[in-house]
């Protein structure tokens, strides 16, 4: 029996394996006939509560522009096919595939472990990121908020912060990031990968549209935040015809920086990938991997520093001269904000009135 071609709202269609499991499952033909364009319903998505222990998540690689990231969500809802957070689900004993999108996890108490970690006095303030792994504004912090207490304990000690997200929601918070801005304390990016709403739909089927998150962009660079783009993954043959226009089309919205990453496929998410592509777009997928693999010394994914987020060999030294040239030619500055610590009060120091 062949799989269904996809599962409304999903990216994944299966719970896949993940590395450390001992047993495999093989989808075998039984012989009974399978429309190919069969479309599942959704399973729905399921989030456990987890007490917040260690919030803050020190950053070893020198390829990262920032020292510490906080997630307050394990698991993504938008689904993104390509995410290299997949395979941390694998950690969990639980699929990198539809588990990572339905199978959720929020951190209880993310702020509050914040605040004691910015109030230990071995704490030295180092550039922080909200969002690095999987989105803080996903869909069920509508419910549970996590992401607008971190920043209001940022607020309070006056840490300055980047945050990525897909999603349009970090609108809410504009009353708290806005003040932020006028201090230089806070820098955003909204990734988009493209403006096609129908690959949109299907290669990140659950965050905010495109045309919706250029919107977003001009909202916040209207209250006066900084904020840029990244055209990240860029995908050879499938989103990369789109660099350009994505990054006009940021730039008129009002965005000022931007960046751009390679695809890269770690551990469970090439399989995933592959299989995705197979079912959407099979005449390019040989196609797609081959030029991959060219970025990546012959292989699917190249995890050593200095090469894993740009990729070797000529054709990502084309991308990158595409990228260059084009943020030159709109204006687009390619680094981050630096951040300045010299604002930060521990917490119980001056506090929230002296922002507000």
């Amino acid at each position: 029996m062949k799989a269904p071609i996809w599962i409304k709202g999903r990216a994944a269609v299966e719970a896949v394996p993940h590395r450390f499991e001992r047993d495999q499952r093989v989808q075998e033909d039984d012989g009974w006939p399978v429309d190919d364009e069969t479309t599942l319903v959704s399973p729905k998505t399921v989030v456990s509560e987890q007490p917040a222990g260690q919030i803050l998540t020190r950053n070893a690689s020198p390829d990262i522009g920032f020292d510490l990231s906080v997630n307050p969500y394990r698991g993504c809802e938008h689904g993104c096919i390509y995410c290299y957070a997949r395979p941390t689900h694998s950690y969990l004993d639980l699929s990198p595939g539809l588990d990572f999108e339905t199978q959720l996890i929020a951190k209880i108490g993310a702020p509050e472990a914040l605040r004691r970690a910015l109030a230990s006095p071995r704490y030295r303030p180092a550039a922080l990121c909200i969002g690095s792994a999987t989105d803080a504004y996903q869909p069920i912090e509508r419910l549970y908020r996590l992401t607008r207490g971190l920043i209001e304990v940022l607020a309070e000690t006056r840490h300055p912060f980047l945050l990525i997200t897909k999603s349009s929601a970090v609108e809410r918070d504009l009353d708290l990031l806005a003040p932020l801005a006028a201090l230089g304390l806070v820098n955003i990016h909204l990734t988009i990968t493209t403006l096609d709403p129908e690959l949109a739909r299907t290669l990140e089927p659950r965050a905010t549209a495109p045309q919706r998150r250029l919107l977003t962009i001009e909202r916040l660079a209207r209250a006066g935040i900084p904020v840029g783009v990244s055209v990240s993954p860029t995908i050879p043959f499938l989103n990369e015809p789109e660099l350009e226009s994505i990054l006009a089309a940021a730039r008129g919205a009002g965005a000022t920086e931007a960046f751009s990453i390679p695809l890269r496929l770690p551990w469970e998410v090439a399989p995933l990938f592959e299989d995705w592509l197979q079912r959407h777009v099979p005449l390019r997928a040989e196609r797609v991997l081959a030029r991959v693999r060219e970025m990546r010394g012959g292989a699917l994914n190249d995890a050593r520093f200095g090469t894993r987020f740009t990729g070797e060999g000529v054709w990502a030294e084309l991308l990158r001269q595409r990228f260059r040239k084009a943020c030159a030619r709109l204006g687009l500055k390619q680094s981050r904000m630096a951040q300045d610590f010299s604002q930060f009060r521990p917490p119980g120091e001056g506090g929230q009135g002296a922002l507000f």
